[in-house]
């Protein structure tokens, strides 16, 4: 049976349903200079939900908030039906040290704005962003209960975290009886595996759903880059390669990794990995109960 949007899944020990391909919405906006303008991300978003699509990803700093904002205005008409999940943590205003972290401070006023942003009374799935290796979990856990019980997020989940801090949060929130994590977003592609060795298996055991981000790492699988661009960017080049060399993506090791998976699709006699959309961003696996 073939993989279809409308194939919904449950996200890890929760009861929600969801795609088993989540719209990546980052790049929504052309703030950061490049990415999707208003009209060719609503041409994105209306293809992909018009296909079955539920479940929807961005973060309140996503193209400085227009990713947010963009959504916001195309999900309007369909709220119900969506699963809309943002993240918070990434600083919100330079120069502000609790605009952005884990604390509690952060928390409340990241969610507040994505609320605005998202022109929405709640959110389906906050993740906590990025590690910040300084906020208690405790302190975490309880904030984000506090807006569950609020009915400002119905779910809550984690990103970008070593595994035994999320399976000691999931711990902490089953003996508390505080809202569990249910899911935990983490890179993972033919690139980066490292999410093997411990994040996958911790989230299986633990309950969580993994929903894999750049999968096909910044489109570097797909083949769209060559030795020749290796030669790099000018810093002020706002472009999707420019930031893969901030991230370390655009390698010599990865492009021969990119080699190696063009030459067993050839003796396979099927095609190499193509990206799903234009440049409105990944479209996002999503997993069952920590299943890849």
């Amino acid at each position: 049976m073939s993989l279809t949007l409308d194939t919904y899944r449950l996200l890890g020990r929760s009861g929600l349903r969801v795609s088993p391909l989540a719209l990546g919405a980052a790049t929504f906006g052309t703030e950061w200079g490049w990415g999707a303008g208003r009209d060719e991300a609503r041409e994105l978003f209306d293809t992909y939900v018009e296909r079955g699509g539920n479940f929807i990803d961005t973060a309140s700093t996503y193209t400085d908030g227009s990713s947010e904002r963009l959504l916001g205005e195309f999900a309007h008409d369909n709220r119900e039906s969506l699963v809309l999940a943002t993240k918070y943590t990434t600083l919100r205003r330079p120069g502000d040290p609790n605009s952005g972290g884990a604390q509690r401070k952060s928390l409340f006023a990241s969610v507040e704005s994505s609320l605005r942003r998202l022109n929405t009374d709640y959110i389906d799935l906050l993740y906590l962003h990025v590690w910040d290796f300084t906020t208690p979990v405790d302190e975490i856990l309880r904030g984000m209960d506090d807006l569950v019980r609020q009915g400002k997020l119905l779910y809550v989940a984690i990103s970008n975290a070593p595994a035994w801090e999320v399976s000691r949060m999931q711990a902490i929130a089953d003996l508390r009886g505080w809202s569990p994590l249910v899911a935990l977003q983490i890179e993972y592609n033919l690139i980066e595996r490292t999410g093997e060795r411990d994040l996958i298996p911790m989230a299986r055991e633990m309950g969580l759903g993994v929903v894999p981000w750049s999968p096909l790492a910044g489109g570097v699988l797909t083949g769209k880059y060559s030795r020749d661009d290796l030669t790099g960017v000018p810093s002020e080049d706002g472009t999707r390669k420019n930031f893969n060399f901030a991230l370390g993506t655009l390698t010599e090791r990865n492009l021969a990794i990119v080699d190696v998976v063009k030459e067993v699709a050839a003796s396979a006699h099927r095609p190499a990995l193509r990206a799903t959309g234009r440049r409105g961003g990944p479209v996002r696996p999503g997993a069952e109960g920590g299943q890849l």
